[in-house]
């Protein structure tokens, strides 16, 4: 991992003949007119980006990757743009309306026949056409001057809005925590992966000299079996560590919304330093910024105004509405067949043309819902059941904020003491293995001494990268339960 990236490179755009030679040498740049030239360019831009993307993948890029890919977050979001939805719908209950129209209007009747009173009396069937037509602007306004319910509907929206905006900070925490925690499974299973195979070339090597002491006589074929059980089975524990790491990347890569075979190598520096915190001071802080506590109270508050709401509906409201028509045109043709028989009347055409400036109306109304159908029953149970939900998870969050906060102070404890031991036991280990070597090649020791401290080795090298991944981990759920996880 510590490797320089561009290694080959340098080496393969280097080599005696190339025509790029004394780029590396801060030669002056030969100008590259052929076709040849432009490849060799084109090639060395695509290793330059190759090598920019193979970038050792950290916690912290990862982190950032999963607030920017994963499924919780994109969910978290969407709950968001439906508060803002919420909203708007209860801003449209206590707001007024306004709408205009243009209506152009036809009325058409043929052939109408009856008799007309003319005069007292009665004349005979006539026939007559009649066509009016008629334009009409008008712009017409309605609003709730005073309804409690829609006020308090209102009120609950905004709050619901906030609750939704701080569960996902909430959110994007606990994906902070699970992504850094996944994070570290991979190092530590790829650190383990390399103490394995680091076990089975010491196994393999005690194997070679067990058997060449059988050989000579030395030591029986029991030993020479034993050993070469430990090479079987440190085998086998390689090939378990590297699938391991396999499928450790593989969740990883989920958390992170990408494909495993995408992802890039993550960086396998492990490093902690302790550090020392006051308990009460966490508790404080965590009920001060903790997301998922302040979303509780303002999703609490979002619930009592919507019970609230709900009861006002069976409250009388007052609403007011108005509308304007301007510059009404209309304008209408009759026309009159006589009978042929006394009484005549004269047959002609008849029309009128009528043109308004303005015409304004206006109401106001008191409204009270007497029944309707047992809607705002239902309304009321499902924000009283809503209410019961919020005050629960309220309470529930509060009451076990203690808790979290303790757990999560005595696990980073446990963590930095567990490293503490397993670099005590690691040193042990190291300076063992160091005297037995020492006297086995003085023939004090026996084989079997010198594998055993080889093992003891390996498994305080394993041990170690537990707890500094352990340290890591505790360090993300300290964080979280305090509010800082981001």
């Amino acid at each position: 991992m510590g490797s320089n990236p561009f290694a080959n490179y340098r080496v393969w755009w280097a080599r005696p003949g190339d025509e790029l030679r004394g780029v590396g040498r801060r030669a002056p740049m030969r100008r590259m007119g052929s076709d040849m030239g432009r490849v060799w360019l084109g090639g060395l831009c695509l290793m330059w980006a190759a090598s920019a993307t193979a970038e050792p993948l950290t916690a912290d890029r990862a982190v950032a990757m999963a607030l920017q890919r994963n499924s919780q977050v994109i969910n978290a979001e969407a709950s968001v743009l439906d508060a803002r939805g919420g909203l708007y719908s209860a801003y449209s209950g206590v707001l007024p309306r306004i709408s205009g129209s243009l209506t152009r209007s036809t009325f058409v009747v043929d052939n109408e026949t009856g008799g007309r009173n003319i005069g007292g009396g009665l004349t005979a069937s006539v026939t007559s056409d009649y066509e009016s037509h008629g334009t009409t602007p008008s712009v017409g306004a309605s609003w709730s001057v005073l309804n409690l319910s829609s006020l308090s509907n209102l009120s609950a929206a905004r709050n619901g809005l906030k609750a939704a905006k701080l569960s996902r900070n909430a959110t994007r925490s606990d994906v902070v925590l699970i992504a850094r925690r996944q994070f570290y499974e991979v190092v530590k299973a790829v650190r383990l992966a390399e103490v394995a195979d680091g076990a089975v070339k010491l196994s393999r090597d005690d194997e070679r000299r067990v058997r060449a002491l059988f050989e000579v006589g030395s030591v029986s074929r029991g030993d020479l079996l034993k050993a070469q059980v430990r090479t079987a089975q440190s085998q086998l524990d390689s090939l378990t560590a590297h699938q391991s790491v396999i499928n450790q990347r593989i969740v990883l890569a989920g958390l992170l919304g990408v494909r495993e075979a995408e992802m890039p190598e993550v960086d396998t520096l492990l490093t902690a330093e302790p550090q020392s915190y006051d308990e009460s001071a966490l508790v404080a802080e965590a009920a001060k910024g903790r997301p998922d506590l302040l979303a509780a109270d303002a999703e609490l508050i979002s619930a009592r105004a919507g019970r609230n709401a709900a009861r006002l509906a069976r409250l009388p409201y007052v609403s007011a509405s108005a509308g304007v028509d301007l510059k009404t045109k209309s304008r209408a043709t009759s026309t009159i067949q006589p009978p042929g028989q006394p009484p005549f009347i004269n047959p002609g055409i008849s029309s009128s043309t009528t043109e308004t400036d303005r015409q304004t109306s206006a109401q106001i109304s008191l409204n009270l819902d007497l029944f309707d159908g047992f809607a705002m029953d239902a309304r009321s149970a499902s924000a009283n059941a809503r209410l019961m939900r919020a005050q629960e998870t309220r309470n529930a969050l509060r009451r076990n904020l203690e808790g979290e906060v303790h757990q999560a102070f005595l696990a980073y404890n446990e963590a930095i003491q567990r490293e503490q031991v397993a670099r005590r036991a690691l040193e042990s280990a190291t300076e063992n293995l160091k005297l037995t070597q020492e006297k086995y090649n003085v023939g004090s020791a026996t084989i079997l001494e010198l594998i055993d401290a080889q093992v003891q080795l390996q498994r305080a090298q394993s041990d170690g990268v537990s707890a500094l991944a352990a340290i890591r981990v505790a360090e993300a759920q300290l964080n979280r339960v305090r509010g800082r996880a981001e």
